[in-house]
């Protein structure tokens, strides 16, 4: 029997994933009488189903798997979240925020459509997220439906990824010690990566250590995830990552790479990895996929 490798898994998922995002936003969809503005609907398809490795709604559904939960309900979650992590890409790409005119080696969609819709497609991804979560087709108990959506809130607002974007956008004014860029990439990155994985072990109704356990895997995959993209910024090209890059150092952005050099980056990295690994020792075998995702979180080139 062929062993599937960690990219197979991860290409799995992903289809799975886009398939049910694709359906969700399929303009036959009816949701009561509700009118989907099919040029709204088409924006927001254009931001989210335009490939992408989906790696959030991957550590959900592993994560679900680790402690024994799979099905519709984490597929649901998983999806959700990404409605939230494409909802910010649209908003970041916008002209004033990033100002990119490529994502993933398309037009951005303010490119594509125009600001305005731009701006109404990335809310309208946010809103939805809910809205899939909270839907009684998330077969999960209500108070779990609940938990889920205020963690989701709270990873994706002002004390979360958009409170990190702000203290982004201010590092370019005023560049935050290395204390303040930590925290900053905690909140704009790594909020979503802790919520992914404890996200999986809600779904699965697990002890309150585990949920904490994973977390903090979450945290440390996400550190590695924002250390890995610096570098990235400063090493690889457009064309193998799909946006522009050296976009940091021309906003003279403060970032721990541009502090510490390559080197420094590449040791965290290593370090990230084996914290990682060691948080997932309990659950022995079973947390396999998950280990293989810490190393392609530091080790990704794209």
């Amino acid at each position: 029997m062929t062993i599937p490798t960690f990219e197979s898994l991860l290409a799995l998922n992903a289809q799975s994933v886009e398939d049910l995002l694709r359906h969700l936003l399929d303009e036959r969809v009816r949701e009561g009488e509700i009118l989907r503005p099919s040029h709204l609907l088409a924006a927001m398809r254009h931001g989210v189903l335009n490939g992408g490795k989906r790696l959030r709604p991957f550590l959900v559904l592993e994560s679900a798997a680790l402690f024994e939960a799979q099905g519709m309900a984490a597929l649901r979650v998983a999806a959700a979240l990404e409605c939230v992590h494409c909802y910010s890409l649209i908003h970041d790409d916008l002209p004033a925020m990033d100002d990119d005119d490529l994502r993933r080696g398309q037009p951005t969609v303010h490119r594509a459509f125009d600001e305005a819709t731009a701006i109404l497609a990335g809310d309208s991804l946010l809103t939805y997220a809910f809205d899939i979560i909270a839907d009684a087709e998330t077969d999960l108990r209500p108070e779990i439906r609940a938990d889920l959506v205020v963690k989701l809130a709270r990873a994706a607002g002002m004390g979360g990824m958009a409170g990190g974007q702000a203290l982004d956008l201010l590092a370019e004014k005023v560049p935050p010690d290395e204390v303040g860029i930590v925290q900053l990439q905690a909140m704009k990155t790594g909020a979503l990566f802790r919520f992914a994985c404890e996200a999986g072990a809600i779904v699965a109704d697990a002890s309150s250590a585990d949920r904490e356990r994973i977390s903090s895997f979450g945290a440390a995959i996400g550190l590695a995830f924002q250390l890995a993209d610096d570098l990235l910024d400063l090493t690889a090209s457009a064309d193998a990552v799909g946006k522009a890059t050296g976009k940091d150092a021309a906003a003279g952005k403060a970032t721990l790479a541009a502090l510490h050099g390559e080197e420094w980056v590449r040791a965290q990295l290593v370090g990230l990895v084996a914290q990682a690994e060691g948080l997932l020792e309990p659950y022995g075998e079973r947390a396999t996929v998950l280990r293989h995702a810490a190393r392609f979180v530091a080790q990704r080139n794209r």
